[in-house]
């Protein structure tokens, strides 16, 4: 059994298929309908995870409810971190997982939808966040913020990340940081 995760699925969402990265610049997604992409999501999503390994989706699935059931065709036991669209009621969302939460550590990383505030990751060796899409949080000096680590689709090829993968990004980055 392996454990994955990822963010930001928006099955059936018009507007994923029409936004831009940038101003001016190229989409969000390369798809331009979202029956197309959900049909995409879901076959990249089952080519790496099997149906006994672990999911942990960070949030916002689908934007309608017609499309609440589109996460059934994707393989795993999931757990559902709640993101901001992620509004309807419980009885939505609990048919396709195992649980739902606001957040969760794991390996002393906090999974989350919204990316933390800084100041509480003195208490964590990083985030595993979603809801920002292509951009990186970034720190006060305008750099990209290592601590934290984007699941969102974009970042990840469309396809969800083994967890270990992410575990080993961060135990690189605190020896990296005990040797400074």
């Amino acid at each position: 059994m392996k454990t994955f995760v990822t963010s930001d699925p928006h099955f059936g969402h018009w507007g994923v298929c029409k936004f831009l990265k940038y101003d001016n610049g190229p989409k969000l997604r390369p798809w331009d309908d979202p029956a197309v992409m959900d049909e995409a999501l879901i076959e990249n999503w089952n080519a790496v995870v099997g149906p006994k390994d672990k999911v942990y989706v960070l949030g916002d699935i689908f934007i309608n409810r017609k499309h609440k059931n589109t996460i059934a065709k994707c393989n795993g036991d999931k757990v559902l971190i709640k993101g901001n669209h992620d509004i309807f009621k419980l009885e939505d969302y609990l048919p396709n997982f195992r649980d739902i939460r606001a957040y969760h550590v794991l390996n002393n990383c906090i999974l989350s939808h919204i990316p933390v505030h800084t100041s509480q990751l003195q208490r964590f060796h990083g985030n595993v966040h979603g809801h920002t899409h292509w951009n990186l949080v970034l720190d006060d000096d305008n750099k990209i913020d290592r601590r934290y680590y984007n699941v969102c689709t974009e970042r990840t090829n469309f396809v969800p990340v083994n967890i270990e993968a992410i575990f080993e990004y961060f135990r690189k980055l605190k020896q990296e940081n005990d040797v400074d």
